[in-house]
């Protein structure tokens, strides 16, 4: 038999300062702290003793040598994806490891004419009716006149009342840690690689990763994308874009049919700018393969600005991608101090606030006036989560958490059921979608470009 339960989780900030400290576990019928979403952790911002160097077009290897020569620097990986190559890069990033103090090496090495940029290694962190038995604990699926009702929440169930619930022929990227994609609420919407034949240990659609059916893991480099129980965050945010509705079974996502891929990169010590880069550049691979992925989740953040990961996310918009971003767990204005990676200016890019079930903005969330674009539920949010049983398997649960990681899956949800009605929509047009169906709000007035909450009734 399968162990289903349900664990309700109350959610606090630690702070010291402004900063947001690092979530502690989720844990069962118990008050414990639990926020993941688009922050870093105090001193673990960057890889140590860790670069990645752009050279310049035309560098020769001799050169590039010469130059990390300068700062005792030896190249530990190329990063050169097929991505980057059919977009006529031939050169890809170096990812360097040295000795001494990153500022100083950059400082040493950043004017040099052969280098095009240079910067650390960051270091990511995380952000019809339905008759599932959880469904009074989903308000942010809830519509103003549902049963229960909520004005606030994201008005998913109006749409599905109207037989709006989703298309298997729309895939959404998880850009995360893993997720359990055997779950029960999760596993119909499991999807895979259309290109890639499981298990036969070939490379079928020749993108670089061999056995890729569900997704890659770039922490561990290999096709296991679920590794257990750490894997929560991940599993949470792939329940509110895509939990099977109407199922019987724990809750509803707010598209119950879609295919989820997933590109792991964050680990229990969050996850690297270098593996974001690569994660990104996954799915963009995909897309141009002929898979139809219409956006990416990102529910993390952290570090400085990359050029390197605004790159990727450039090659992702041309690829007409939606790039799905969490504002960020700070509650500071991010208009002055920019939140990454949501604060980047890509046109492909949906910044997600969090508001609460009374229509406030969530006293964790960032916001600004132009670098978030909206507001959707992100507090006491309940979707699929793992536990371990006694008998060493993995079994289906649910939890409760909060954060502006759990709002930003609202929209990349609301982008795959609109995508859903609207056959070979481009990413523009579902962003365009997206905004204006926003519902303003006063509470909003400043805090997000479009002064609104999301509102996908009509999807």
């Amino acid at each position: 038999m399968k162990l289903r339960t349900f664990f309700v989780v109350v959610t606090m900030i630690l702070s010291l300062g402004s900063c947001v400290k690092k979530d502690l576990p989720l844990q069962p019928l118990v008050l414990p702290l639990s926020l993941k979403s688009a922050t870093i952790q105090p001193g673990n911002g960057m890889v140590p003793n860790e670069l990645l160097v752009k050279f310049k077009g035309g560098v020769d290897e001799n050169t590039k040598d010469g130059v990390l020569r300068k700062i005792g620097g030896k190249r530990k990986e190329k990063i050169l994806t097929e991505v980057m190559q059919r977009g006529g890069d031939n050169q890809g990033l170096a990812v360097v490891s040295m000795p001494g103090k990153i500022e100083d090496a950059i400082a040493a090495i950043k004017l040099l004419s052969d280098v095009e940029y240079v910067e650390p290694n960051y270091i990511y962190t995380h952000q019809s009716v339905s008759n599932d038995p959880y469904y009074g604990y989903l308000w942010g699926m809830f519509g103003t006149k549902t049963i229960p009702a909520n004005q606030y929440g994201s008005q998913a169930a109006v749409a599905w009342a109207a037989g709006h619930t989703g298309s298997d022929a729309v895939y959404i990227g998880l850009i995360d840690e893993g997720y359990m994609y055997t779950h029960e609420d999760l596993i119909a919407n499991a999807g895979s690689n259309p290109g890639e034949i499981p298990g036969n240990g070939i490379d079928d659609d020749g993108n670089g990763y061999i056995d890729d059916v569900y997704g890659w893991d770039f922490v561990s480099g290999d096709n296991t994308v679920f590794d257990g129980v750490e894997d929560d965050h991940g599993t949470m945010v792939a329940g509110i874009m895509g939990a099977v509705g109407g199922n019987g079974i724990g809750v509803a996502g707010v598209c119950w049919n879609v295919k989820i891929l997933n590109a792991k990169f964050l680990g229990p010590n969050g996850g690297t700018l270098a593996n974001a880069i690569k994660a990104i550049d996954y799915f963009t691979n995909l897309k141009l393969k002929g898979v139809n992925i219409v956006a990416t989740n990102n529910s993390w953040g952290g570090g400085g600005f990359s050029q390197g990961l605004k790159d990727a996310i450039e090659r992702a918009n041309k690829a007409n991608i939606l790039f799905v971003a969490a504002a960020g767990n700070d509650g500071m204005n991010t208009e002055f101090t920019p939140s990454y990676p949501s604060g980047y200016p890509n046109k492909n890019i949906i910044a997600v606030a969090s508001i609460n079930s009374v229509g406030a903005l969530s006293y964790f969330s960032n916001y600004a006036a132009s670098k978030v674009d909206l507001c959707a539920p992100g507090e006491y949010i309940a979707s699929c989560y793992p536990v371990l049983q006694s008998d060493g398997n993995y079994g289906s649960s649910y939890a409760i958490s909060s954060g502006t990681s759990l709002a930003a899956p609202f929209v990349t949800g609301a982008a795959a059921l609109y995508a859903a009605t609207h056959p070979n929509v481009k990413a523009e047009e579902i962003k365009g979608a997206i905004m204006d169906a926003t519902t303003e709000m006063h509470s909003l007035e400043g805090k997000c470009e479009s002064q609104g909450r999301l509102n996908i009734s009509h999807f």
